[in-house]
C-alpha cells in the first residue's frame, strides 16, 4: 500500500490519509448558501484525509463569481452546517477556504452594485462568472477601487469574523486563501499593489495584510486549526512580482511563530505547467524558511499531481498532497489510487453551475 495512505498529523487536526481534496470552485450556491446537493458532493469524497471546501466568501464584497458559497450570513452557517456534519459523519473531515476576492470582481455582485475594492485601482486582465438567463456566463472583471488605508482593519475584522462563523458551522478549521491574485495576494504582488502607504512597497508592507489576517484568525480560533494557500509564481487572474522568492521567504517566517496547522503550496501555474517559464522558483527553500522561523505545520503541495509525483513528494518531505480535479470526476479518488485503478475523466462542459449532473453523478468503483 502507498504510504500517500498513511496517517498524518497537521496541527490540530489528526488525518486519516496524506491525501487533501483541494479548494474547487463549482457555482452550484445560489444566493451564496450551499444546498443539500453541496453536502452529497463533499460527502461522497470524505475518504480524502482532508476536504477543503471551495473557495467562501467573507463578505459580499469579498465575492467575485456568481453561485459561490458565503460565510457572513445566518442561512449560509447553516447550509454549511449540513455539508460538516454530513462528512463528520462519514468520517471524513473538512475545512473552509477563506476568500476575499479583491479586484477579481464585477460591479453586478457587489453591494450597491458597487466597485470591487483592492490594493490599487488597477483591473485585473481576466474575466469572472455571472448568471446571465440561467447560463454561467463569462464576462471581464469590473474597474476596482484603492482600498482606503481606514478600511483595512475592517477587512482583518471581516476574516476575523468569518473563521468564528466556520467554527460555528463545523468546519474543523480554515484555509486562508492568500493565492491565485485574489486580495491577499494582490496586496503581496508587485504587479498589483502600487500603495505608497504601510501596505505598499516593501515586502514587509506588501506583506502586511497577510500577517495581520492570520494572526487575527490564528487569535480567534487557533493556530492548530488555520492554514493558508499561497501561489508565488502563479500568473493567475493577473498577478506577477518582480522577485517572488525573497517576498515568499520573508512570508512564511513571518507564519512560522503562528503554529499553524498546515501550508498549502501551488507549484507553479495554478492548473498549469509546474515550471513556469522566466519564473524560476525554489520551493525547497521556502519550506527551509518555513522551518527555520519555527513552523511546524504540515507541508502541503499541489498542482498536477499523479500518484507517482504524490509518492516521490511525500519520499522527499511533503507531508500532505492535494489533488484538484481528479477528486471532481473521482469521487473514490483515495480508493482508486490505492488500488491504481482508472481515473474518470472529468466533463469540462459541467464544471461550473448546474445542478447533479457532473457533480455527484461520477461513478464509484464497483465493490470487490
Amino acid at each position: 500500500m502507498s504510504f500517500l495512505s498513511d496517517p498524518v498529523q497537521a496541527g490540530d487536526l489528526q488525518l486519516a490519509n496524506r491525501i487533501a481534496m483541494a479548494p474547487l470552485t463549482r457555482n452550484r450556491s445560489p444566493n451564496a448558501v450551499p444546498t443539500d446537493l453541496v453536502a452529497t458532493y463533499y460527502t461522497q469524497r470524505a475518504s480524502a484525509g482532508l476536504l477543503i471546501s471551495e473557495a467562501t466568501a467573507i463578505t459580499q464584497q469579498g465575492q467575485g463569481y456568481a453561485d459561490v458559497p458565503g460565510l457572513y450570513a445566518p442561512e449560509q452557517i447553516a447550509g454549511w452546517k449540513k455539508v460538516t456534519s454530513s462528512v463528520h459523519a462519514a468520517g471524513g473531515k473538512i475545512v473552509v477556504q477563506l476568500w476575499h476576492v479583491g479586484r477579481v470582481s464585477h460591479t453586478d455582485l457587489q453591494p450597491g452594485n458597487a466597485a470591487p475594492v483592492a490594493p490599487s485601482a488597477i483591473q485585473a486582465k481576466t474575466k469572472t462568472v455571472l448568471i446571465k438567463d440561467g447560463t454561467p456566463t463569462f464576462v471581464e472583471t469590473s474597474m476596482p477601487r484603492a482600498l482606503e488605508l481606514a478600511e483595512i482593519p475592517g477587512i482583518v475584522a471581516d476574516y476575523r469574523r468569518a473563521a468564528r462563523a466556520a467554527i460555528e458551522a463545523g468546519f474543523d478549521g480554515v484555509e486562508v486563501h492568500a493565492a491565485n491574485g485574489y486580495l491577499i495576494d494582490q496586496f503581496l504582488k508587485t504587479g498589483s499593489n502600487t500603495r505608497t502607504d504601510t501596505y505598499g512597497g516593501s515586502i514587509e508592507n506588501r506583506a502586511r495584510l497577510l500577517v495581520e489576517v492570520l494572526t487575527a484568525v490564528s487569535a480567534e480560533i487557533g493556530g492548530g486549526r488555520t492554514g493558508i494557500r499561497l501561489s508565488p509564481v502563479t500568473p493567475a487572474n493577473d498577478v506577477i512580482d518582480a522577485d517572488p522568492q525573497p517576498l515568499f521567504d520573508y512570508v512564511v517566517a513571518q507564519l512560522g511563530p503562528l503554529g499553524l496547522s498546515y501550508i498549502h503550496v501551488i507549484e507553479g501555474a495554478t492548473g498549469g505547467p509546474r515550471e513556469v517559464e522566466g519564473r524560476p522558483f525554489d520551493y525547497a527553500a521556502l519550506k527551509a524558511a518555513y522551518r527555520a522561523a519555527g513552523g511546524k505545520g504540515a507541508w502541503m503541495v499541489n498542482n498536477a499531481y499523479d500518484k507517482a509525483l504524490a509518492e516521490t513528494a511525500v519520499a522527499n518531505g511533503a507531508d500532505i498532497v492535494a489533488f484538484g480535479r481528479p477528486f471532481i470526476a473521482n469521487p473514490d479518488l483515495v480508493t482508486r489510487l490505492e488500488r491504481n485503478a482508472p481515473l474518470n475523466e472529468v466533463n469540462r462542459a459541467t464544471l461550473y453551475g448546474g445542478g447533479a449532473e457532473g457533480y455527484t453523478d461520477y461513478p464509484a468503483l464497483a465493490a470487490s
